[in-house]
Parts: structure tokens; sequence; C-alpha cells
């Protein structure tokens, strides 16, 4: 119970100096939104290259051990590359 008061006490105290802070009186031109959106823009794009440059990896951590889904699928003797073309017209 302690902790949770002291923990309340430090996120009130927290809160209150965020709130007291003064005015900064920034000015953003033009050219630092566009600097803001780049960033975010490449932010995405090197988060998209991350998934998919370590896409079979995460599967492979989220998916159950068992080998039974490392052997592929026989393939039916109907779509194997050697089957002799049918004659359905």
């Amino acid at each position: 119970m302690r902790s949770k008061d002291h923990g309340l006490r430090v996120g009130l105290v927290a809160f209150t100096l965020l709130m007291l802070a003064p005015p900064a009186f920034a000015y953003l031109d033009p050219s630092t939104g566009s600097m803001i959106l780049s960033a975010i823009v490449g932010l995405f794009a090197t988060l998209g290259l991350a998934v998919k440059t370590y896409w079979y990896k995460l599967k492979a951590f989220f998916r159950p051990a068992d080998d039974s889904l490392d052997r592929p699928d026989p393939v039916p003797a109907e779509d194997s590359p050697d089957a002799e073309p049918s004659s359905e017209s």
C-alpha cells in the first residue's frame, strides 16, 4: 500500500511540474516541419525493413515448437511437374 501512495505522489508532483512549465515562445519554420515529417517517414521505413528482414525468425519465435510443421506437404500426383497434361477439353 505504501508503494502505491509513493507512486501516486511522484506522479502528481511530475504532473504539477509539467503543468507549471513556462511558455517557450519557440518558432518552428516550415523546414522544421518537413524535417520532422521526413524523420517519421524514415522511422516507419526502418521498422518495415526490420520486420521484413526478420520475418521468418519472428514467425518461428511465435510458432509452437512442432516438428511436423517443418516438413513440406507432399505434392499430389496431378500437380507434380512430371504429370502428363490432362486431355479434358
